[in-house]
């Protein structure tokens, strides 16, 4: 596991690229895989990684396993990647922005979000 600081940056960075609350997370994760006769059970819904992501979200610092580390630093530099402001979504977004966003989404970012 990281030292402390190491820690607390991790934190701070997890929670900057993770714009998206837990609630707001488990309900896309829930739309993203329903499909028109069923909705996948909670636990259930979302890739592995999104699942992963909302259970650190609901989760205090001192609670994190190294697993939660490696997965956070992976999201940081996943949202870091795929955020850049240069790529922000215009108003008419074309089918690659919406597929950027929707993956974003499910690591916890809407980069529709202020």
């Amino acid at each position: 596991m990281a030292d402390a600081l190491e820690l607390d940056a991790l934190w701070e960075d997890f929670h900057r690229a993770v714009n998206m609350t837990s609630a707001e997370l488990a309900a896309w994760l829930r739309v993203r895989d329903a499909d028109e006769d069923t909705e996948p059970l909670p636990e259930a819904s979302g890739s592995p990684t999104g699942q992963h992501v909302l259970a650190i979200l609901q989760k205090r610092r001192t609670d994190l396993t190294d697993d939660d580390v490696r997965v956070m630093h992976r999201v940081v530099r996943t949202v870091e990647e795929l955020a850049d402001p240069e790529n922000e979504p215009a108003p008419q977004s074309s089918p690659e922005d919406t597929r950027r966003r929707r993956r974003l989404m499910t690591l916890g970012h809407d980069p529709l979000k202020p």
